[in-house]
């Protein structure tokens, strides 16, 4: 499939990369009951990259991540974790193999102190060398913290795992430019470790600034895919194309 200009959309394909995707989908179909969300997603995330996925609300772009995940059973496609069919294969099966989904709210065990939070998924303060702040609220409840905390707390409990790939749904909603910043920066590190992550952000322009390639999504279809470095100059083109 390709966009007016040209451009190649089905990303899916790993032909020519020695290493498979971390997460690929071929002619992927998901949807709730009778209600048909996503049609003929093709895309591919490779370890070591951050794709963002963008679009309207309610072009599909949770749903997707959602299938992704294993928590919604495709209607039709495939998925492929790590170059292995998983189409059928649960969340918690995929958690296993190294998927990491932090959804739009916010993963932490609010009763529970930051200490305590990682001691339950056995990491240890160095957990936080992305987010140094939060050592000085290790006996905090994370319930108690600000929602900027809060979202660093869920980020680093996520990478503690040591995930192979990271599904991100919102992660700075709400927050101020600052904690995004923060945020996204670490996301970009953690990439740079060689995860593989796929990210939904609704600021264009800070996720683009930090990203590989971008898919845009649009009433439950991919109708264009780029590197991210092409649509940081045609950020109102983007806008008026796909976002409004």
């Amino acid at each position: 499939m390709s966009d007016s200009a040209g451009v190649d959309v089905s990303s899916a394909s790993e032909t020519g990369d020695d290493v498979p995707a971390a997460i690929a989908a071929d002619g992927l179909a998901a949807g709730y009951g009778a209600v048909d969300v996503l049609r003929a997603i093709d895309l591919a995330v490779r370890p070591g990259e951050v794709v963002a996925l963008l679009g309207p609300n309610g072009a599909g772009k949770t749903t997707l991540l959602r299938t992704l995940a294993g928590y919604l059973r495709p209607t039709a496609g495939e998925v492929r974790l790590f170059g292995d069919t998983c189409t059928r294969l649960p969340a918690y099966r995929r958690c296993r193999r190294g998927v990491s989904f932090l959804g739009e709210e916010r993963h932490i065990f609010p009763g529970l102190t930051v200490r305590q939070s990682l001691r339950l998924v056995g990491a240890d303060h160095t957990a936080l060398h992305l987010f140094p702040e939060l050592t000085g609220r290790m006996r905090h409840r994370a319930g108690l913290l600000s929602g900027g905390e809060q979202q660093m707390l869920a980020l680093a409990l996520a990478l503690a795992r040591r995930p192979r790939l990271l599904l991100i749904d919102e992660l700075s909603l709400g927050l101020a430019p600052q904690v995004r910043e923060r945020l996204l920066d670490a996301v970009r590190a953690t990439a740079d470790t060689g995860v593989a992550v796929l990210l939904v952000e609704q600021n264009a322009k800070a996720v683009l600034a930090r990203a590989d390639r971008a898919h845009v999504l649009r009433r439950g279809e991919l109708v264009d895919e780029r590197p991210a470095a092409q649509w940081l100059p045609r950020l109102e083109d983007l806008a008026a194309l796909y976002l409004s």
